[in-house]
């Protein structure tokens, strides 16, 4: 999944996309450079972020989303706006990735009126919430990953009920929401048991994030490509099936050349473990 945020004020990308000429040029990079999926959001959730109404993101988003969606590629949109998500599936996407663990419940009469797929985030409140990056209680949880996994069972079951369909849900533990480093780490190293408790497809999403920098603390959000990858290998190896990237060429080029050198492994125990 490769990111095309059209805001002016995203932590890592923030003005980068948000003309619809710099947007259509993101979008064809990312699928030259092996997308499966094209996440266009148009509301920045780094923490302390304002809000953005209904009918800006629309403006924001729409071109963008016509413009994936006529490249043949499959789009989500990044939101947790009913009226945005009605406005990006009749569009063009066909999938809606909501950081919110379905604040507004209304958000799954649109994927369930639409068929969509529902990427459904963990978290804690809202961005606006946040007190900074990777900055949350370190007794916040009293286990992190069987309390995420519960309160994100709970969004999932408010979405079922609303007529989502099960297998059009996909679950992401929210690194960096509601989580301080040691939390999101920890999370993401223990990712192969959130994916046998949720039991549907797992997304992760740790490209660029803060708590990458407790391996190289000055590392700005662009300097952090080599953490992302690691972090997308071991995801990979832990079994999601999504992965949420700025970066798609380097990740992917790490993923296949890892696999490539898993294949085939002869004697005891492989090194690679469980692949995507």
């Amino acid at each position: 999944m490769g990111v095309c945020n059209v805001t002016p004020d995203s932590f890592s990308d923030g003005g980068l996309y948000f003309s619809p000429e710099s947007a259509r040029a993101r979008i064809d990079e990312l699928i030259s450079e092996g997308a499966d999926i094209i996440d266009v959001g148009g509301e920045s959730t780094r923490p302390g972020a304002d809000a953005v109404l209904a009918g800006e993101q629309i403006v924001r988003v729409l071109a963008a989303v016509r413009h994936a969606a006529g490249r043949g590629a499959c789009v989500s949109v990044d939101t947790a706006s009913p009226e945005v998500a009605a406005a990006a599936l009749e569009a063009g996407a066909c999938a809606v990735n909501d950081v919110s663990c379905l604040r507004d419940p209304r958000l799954a009469d649109v994927v369930a009126r639409e068929g969509a797929a529902l990427v459904l985030m963990h978290t804690r409140g809202t961005p606006s919430d946040m007190a900074g990056f990777s900055r949350y209680p370190d007794g916040g949880y009293r286990d992190l990953v069987e309390d995420v996994c519960a309160e994100w069972q709970e969004a999932s079951a408010r979405a079922l009920e609303r007529g989502v369909s099960p297998d059009a849900i996909v679950m992401d533990p929210g690194l960096g929401f509601a989580k301080n480093a040691r939390q999101s780490a920890e999370l993401l190293k223990r990712l192969a048991e959130v994916v046998r408790l949720v039991a549907v497809p797992v997304a992760i999403g740790a490209s660029r994030k803060s708590f990458l920098t407790a391996i190289d603390p000055s590392a700005a959000p662009r300097e952090r490509l080599g953490a992302s990858v690691a972090a997308a290998i071991h995801a990979a190896r832990a079994g999601a099936a999504v992965l949420r990237v700025h970066d798609v060429r380097a990740t992917r080029q790490a993923i296949d050349l890892s696999n490539r050198l898993c294949e085939g492994a002869v004697g005891a125990k492989s090194p690679c473990g469980r692949g995507p």
